[in-house]
């Protein structure tokens, strides 16, 4: 069946604030009527989001549907590094993860899940690749099939005062946050190979994560305190074409009768034969 998914799946993606702790990189030469200014509110400024956080915020929500299903996810760390705690590794052992590579039994063995997608080792790589998402405020400038979204770049200010009736409130220090506001669009994965274990456990993360949006585990990005990263986010369904996948992201369009036939068709069929595939190789580790 997986040869009916095609390598290319996509995540829809949606929310109100975004801050990432890498960054965000933006094209202020491309901004139009002079809008270079990123404090502007009509700035046209576009730009990148690293697909680092993005990525961290994938595994951990499907690190959890494993441990959820009585597994052990590979740990992302080696047993030997310089961890910022005392006893963190072991501690993360001890809550659902196993030392990583533990789960190879020999060099031709794909190890777990988790490894066999994030790889790890040396020429390793791992079977998913996580491309970054291009951002424009411009709606028709997003290519909604090649993982863009439309979203505003913004830069916060963010001012630490005295607390000292004597100061005013004046300010300490200044602190600076690139973000993105009203993010809507979708991230592109690709797969190396496509397993059906594989996009069984994608599409129980991204529900996972949906979820529990709210939870502070599980929201994407920094400034989590302050609303940034809770993301509405669902799988488009894999069975898609591009010009269906474009009308998911048209507003004045509804679904149409055949994107509801394969909607029936991934949830009845599609999906519990790949999750059946998911809790055999779950319980093999």
């Amino acid at each position: 069946m997986t040869e009916d998914i095609d390598r290319d799946v996509f995540v829809r993606i949606q929310t109100d604030l975004l801050v990432v702790g890498d960054s965000i990189m933006t094209d202020r030469h491309h901004a139009s009527n002079g809008n270079y200014e990123d404090n502007d509110p009509q700035n046209q400024i576009g730009g990148i989001i690293p697909a680092f956080s993005l990525s961290g915020w994938l595994r951990h929500g499907m690190e959890k549907v494993v441990q959820e299903r009585d597994g052990t996810a590979c740990h992302p760390g080696e047993p030997n590094a310089n961890f910022r705690k005392d006893g963190v590794y072991n501690r993360d052992l001890d809550a659902g993860y196993h030392e990583k590579g533990a789960c190879l039994d020999d060099d031709d063995d794909d190890g777990c899940v988790i490894l066999d997608l994030f790889g790890g080792f040396e020429n390793r790589p791992g079977k998913v690749m996580r491309r970054p998402i291009q951002f424009s405020p411009v709606r028709s400038s997003v290519d909604y099939t090649r993982g863009q979204a439309e979203g505003h770049y913004r830069r916060i200010n963010r001012n630490v005062v005295s607390r000292n009736e004597e100061d005013n409130r004046e300010p300490l220090r200044n602190a600076e946050l690139d973000a993105v506001g009203n993010l809507d669009g979708c991230w592109h994965l690709s797969f190396r190979e496509t397993k059906p274990e594989f996009v069984a456990l994608l599409a129980e993360a991204i529900d996972f994560l949906d979820k529990h949006q709210t939870d502070f585990m599980h929201q994407l990005g920094g400034a989590r305190n302050f609303g940034g990263g809770i993301v509405d986010c669902n799988l488009v369904n894999p069975l898609y074409e591009e010009h269906e996948l474009r009308r998911v992201f048209d507003r004045g369009k509804g679904k149409t009768q055949k994107m509801e036939e394969k909607d029936e068709t991934w949830e009845e069929k599609y999906l519990p034969t790949f999750q059946e595939a998911l809790a055999e190789r779950v319980i093999d580790v």
